[in-house]
């Protein structure tokens, strides 16, 4: 499954999308790794980067929404509470709103590529029996920008 970045900002009030314009959150892999799942490994260090709720595509220069659930903490700025409660609301928004995804439909042979700076992935485990197999080919980006 696959959601779009751009339509989720376009999909957002106005207000919000304006709100949301000067915003920056905090990405980190210690939240995924050891907040979210229980991994309790101390003695490591995970990453962790701030960038603008709301980047620019570098070559389309179209705006993205750029909050993920998986490694998305707070909202700098904020106070815990609020920062909670707008990314839940900006988490669901992405999940939920069906008229900004769409879901691939794997047969043999097939590929798909996606650009990680305005689209985002979930792979559903519904291949039961069969196996799926995939590689993952990343390129060093830009710093997102608003």
């Amino acid at each position: 499954m696959f959601a779009s970045m751009y339509a989720a900002l376009e999909t957002l009030s106005p207000a919000m999308q304006e709100f949301l314009m000067g915003l920056s959150a905090v990405h980190s892999g210690d939240s995924y790794y050891r907040g979210r799942y229980g991994y309790d490994d101390s003695s490591r260090s995970y990453p962790e980067s701030e960038h603008p709720v709301v980047r620019t595509h570098p070559i389309s220069k179209r705006k993205a929404l750029y909050v993920n659930s998986m490694f998305t903490s707070r909202i700098s700025g904020l106070t815990l509470r609020e920062s909670d409660a707008l990314l839940k609301l900006l988490f669901d928004h992405i999940a939920y709103e069906v008229m900004n995804q769409v879901r691939f439909r794997w047969e043999p042979n097939s590929v798909a590529l996606w650009d990680n700076r305005c689209v985002q992935h979930h792979a559903s485990w519904d291949y039961f029996p069969d196996t799926r197999h995939g590689y993952r080919v990343t390129t060093r980006g830009e710093r997102p920008f608003q």
